[in-house]
């Protein structure tokens, strides 16, 4: 196992992989902006190193003064976290080169799957279900006749990108071209790649993933299904396991799509295959993505298997231990996602000090924050505060104790997406386990009460 951890993150997920190292006995390095200087990771660690100016690119971002980080700090292996560098290749290459282990899957692999066109067609070859769309597009006018081809309505995506970055919808040609050079421009600028291409877009669909884990002795399991249906703009907000009305032979199914997609790869340690679920029962996949996924406490709180240490332990060679009629789902879980937004304001980031907190506590609640009261909330980065995750014998249980937890919460000095998240809990539709990715827009259409 190993002896320290540098941490490339930040916020609560930072604060969640120093936990996973005290429990293993690992020193816990973080690394910090001038903007997080008094952020609770710092404090909590066992070192910690500044790392630059408050922008990302030249802190969280910047390899070179994370490698200097990591030499420094004297560490044997770097947690990326999510987000940030979690699923840059380079990065991961770079990390191994410094003689330390990255904690997470081969760099081969994470390049094999971070271009999204070359992963299609590698789940292709896998025998894996993709959503029926285009390869790399050249302009807009390519794009016109690729649609064409395909048929209406499409979605623009990013080849190099992920998180709804460089998305758009197009029900005909006249909004295709509209979106076409924006979409482009939002994954240039987010990801340095403006490379292009189509799906078709699938109606009613909703937005189940499958979390894999794989040792380095060719084990690979599946922990099951998580429902993230509940999104806005193509952000996740709300997410649970197991998913509600999933048909048995569907889960079933997808589990064994993602097996195969993990072994095409020759993955290892823990990622996540996202799939789209059509109304008629087909499914399609997305993406993968070769990281711990913020949803993770959800697997972890119906599985009884803690996620981050079991990426330290493979990370560190050790194999899986379990196989898949070792997993098991029990209860049922909700992680409910607290964004500092002004919903006023079209939910734009309400940066700011947080004059007064009180989180929500007891049985069958947990909270994953990354601020505590004082904290000041900078505007440079997700304006993610903290995930509040509920369970319960039964879904209405886990909902139920979900928002008696949001009942309990007080934050001051920032505003935030707490009441939409009420919303949702209390919505008839969402209460019967009726899903889609649309279900937060067609809430959001209609004023409560």
């Amino acid at each position: 196992m190993f002896r320290r951890v540098l941490i490339a993150n930040r916020g609560e997920i930072a604060r969640r992989v120093i936990r996973a190292c005290r429990a293993l006995g690992i020193e816990a390095v973080a690394v910090y902006s001038e903007a997080d200087a008094t952020a609770p990771h710092v404090r909590e660690a066992d070192a910690a190193f500044a790392i630059g100016p408050p922008p990302a690119r030249d802190s969280y971002l910047n390899v070179a003064v994370l490698l200097r980080a990591l030499k420094e700090s004297g560490a044997d292996a770097v947690h990326p976290g999510y987000g940030f560098l979690s699923e840059n290749a380079a990065f991961a290459e770079a990390v191994c080169d410094a003689g330390a282990v990255f904690v997470g899957p081969p760099p081969s692999a994470i390049r094999a799957m971070g271009d999204k066109a070359s992963a299609r067609r590698r789940m292709l070859e896998a025998g894996v279900p993709v959503t029926p769309g285009t390869g790399l597009l050249g302009d807009v006018e390519d794009a016109v006749v690729a649609a064409g081809a395909l048929g209406y309505p499409v979605m623009i995506k990013a080849s190099a990108g992920g998180g709804g970055i460089g998305m758009s919808p197009c029900e005909d040609e006249a909004q295709l071209r509209r979106g076409f050079a924006s979409a482009a421009g939002r994954a240039r600028s987010s990801f340095g790649n403006g490379s292009l291409y189509l799906e078709r877009l699938v109606h009613g669909a909703r937005h189940i993933e499958i979390q894999i884990a794989a040792d380095a002795q060719g084990g690979v399991i599946h922990l099951f299904e998580r429902e993230c249906s509940i999104q806005r703009r193509h952000q996740k907000v709300l997410e649970e396991a197991p998913a509600p009305n999933l048909r048995l032979e569907v889960r079933d199914a997808m589990g064994e799509a993602a097996l195969r997609a993990a072994r095409a790869i020759d993955y290892r340690n823990v990622g996540t295959l996202e799939f789209l679920l059509a109304p008629s029962g087909e499914f399609y996949f997305m993406e993968m993505n070769t990281r711990l996924q913020v949803e993770h406490p959800v697997t972890e709180w119906t599985t009884g298997i803690d996620l981050v240490q079991l990426q330290l332990r493979l990370a560190a060679g050790e194999p899986l231990g379990l196989t898949q009629a070792d997993v098991m789902q029990r209860g049922h879980a909700l992680e409910l996602r607290l964004y500092a937004e002004d919903p006023t304001k079209n939910f734009l980031p309400s940066p700011g000090e947080i004059t007064r907190l009180v989180w929500p506590s007891g049985p069958d609640l947990r909270v994953d924050a990354g601020v505590e009261n004082g904290s000041k909330v900078p505007s440079f980065y997700d304006p993610l505060l903290a995930k509040l995750i509920a369970r319960g014998d039964t879904r209405e249980a886990a909902i139920a104790r979900a928002r008696e937890g949001l009942d309990a919460l007080v934050i001051e000095g920032v505003k935030t997406n707490a009441a939409l998240l009420a919303r949702v809990l209390d919505d008839p539709a969402f209460r019967r386990g009726e899903l889609s990715t649309s279900t937060l827009s067609h809430l959001l259409q209609h004023k409560p009460g």
